[in-house]
């Protein structure tokens, strides 16, 4: 369990380079980059350490200055994934991005392998988008993390054909996802007959517990009768 930071399985990205200058100019210009490690704060969006590459400047005459640097806790809607692209996507809102806040510093990063390599699809902003699977941020330590009802996790992936939101990289919880797996299972349609849970089952929640003690010391010491 990590606290604030944790390693990822790294990928190579762009970094919208507004970003690393207070969105003060270079808007519409890009670094190369690799993300390697993910920061969860409370009330902000997933973050991340990349270290530039400089590759940006392979094949020109412009110097290297970038490659080597390192950046902490930068926003998951700088990054782009470093896939061929047509052209460069719209910077996305953050509610787009990632509707739900990280809700703890206390994380786990784990990938779902079972839910690979298939496309999943998003909803995002009302429409679903195929997505690639990258890994998933969970939470714990605080009352929000920790409550049924109100538990998210992050699930960090690629928009595939989204339009002009194409190669941006997300995260989203598991009530705006589908995995898709034709091998295994036929993908539903429309909202699921779910509901969240109120509840929290522990092993001494129930009534009968406090009538009977004797199936507490139901173990392989307690003779049959």
């Amino acid at each position: 369990m990590a606290f604030l930071q944790g390693n990822i399985p790294h990928f190579k990205c762009w970094v919208r380079r507004e970003y690393t200058v207070n969105h003060e100019r270079y808007h519409g210009e890009f670094l190369h980059a690799m993300a390697i490690a993910v920061t969860t704060m409370p009330n902000r969006c997933l973050s991340f350490q990349v270290i530039f590459t400089g590759s940006e400047t392979d094949d020109t005459d412009d110097d290297n200055v970038h490659g080597g640097a390192m950046w902490a806790r930068m926003p998951i809607t700088a990054l782009v994934a470093d896939e061929p692209l047509s052209e460069w996507p719209e910077c996305m809102p953050v509610h787009d991005a990632q509707p739900w806040d990280c809700p703890s510093h206390t994380h786990s990063v784990y990938t779902l392998d079972r839910a690979m390599p298939c496309p999943w699809m998003a909803k995002v902003a009302g429409d679903f988008f195929p997505a690639k699977y990258m890994f998933t941020v969970d939470y714990t330590g605080t009352d929000v993390a920790d409550d049924p009802a109100q538990h998210k996790q992050a699930h960090v992936l690629q928009l595939l054909d989204a339009g002009p939101w194409t190669g941006n990289v997300i995260a989203l919880p598991n009530n705006r996802v589908r995995v898709t797996h034709p091998a295994w299972f036929e993908t539903g349609e429309g909202a699921p007959d779910f509901k969240p849970s109120q509840h929290i089952h522990y092993s001494k929640s129930d009534l009968d517990y406090t009538l009977d003690v004797t199936q507490i010391f139901d173990n392989l010491y307690n003779e049959a009768e």
